[in-house]
């Protein structure tokens, strides 16, 4: 399996984690899709959405992958007024991720990273490793870790 920029910071925090590949379809890239594929409960499915805050520049939001981010909360955890996701071609200049393979680790730039609380309710949970076909299962205490995380409820 490829290390990625991921990959790298857990190792260099000795995070304990395990690497999950799975087959992806182009065609649909959505969370709900590679839980079913890689035979992994969506409820342990995170997904990173990056966003734009109207006073506070870009935050990421680690939510559950079968759930929608409600834009009202993330910009008041923000400390924005409103708050909306970065338009597709953006993801990979800001962050040099792609669609389907954003991690929350490993971003060109540190930005502020919110993870919900839901993650806290369960053992592990699953997020991208940086690139399509392959997932991270880990502790979300780790993760909070990992990433300088903040707790909020963001669904």
């Amino acid at each position: 399996m490829k290390k990625t920029n991921a990959v790298r910071i857990l190792d260099r925090l000795k995070i304990t984690y395990e690497l999950v590949e799975y087959v992806v379809d182009e065609s649909d890239l959505s969370a709900v899709h590679l839980a079913e594929t890689a035979r992994i409960p969506i409820t342990q499915v995170y997904k990173t959405l990056v966003l734009e805050g109207d006073k506070n520049g870009y935050f990421v939001c680690i939510i559950p992958g079968a759930e929608e981010i409600d834009l009202k909360k993330a910009a008041a955890i923000s400390a924005n007024k409103k708050a909306s996701m970065i338009k597709v071609k953006e993801l990979e200049p800001l962050t040099g991720y792609i669609r389907g393979g954003c991690s929350p680790l490993g971003m060109k730039k540190q930005f502020p990273v919110y993870m919900d609380t839901s993650a806290f309710n369960l053992d592990t949970i699953y997020i991208s490793a940086g690139i399509r076909g392959m997932q991270i299962r880990l502790s979300p205490e780790d993760l909070l870790r990992a990433c300088n995380a903040n707790k909020s409820g963001l669904i």
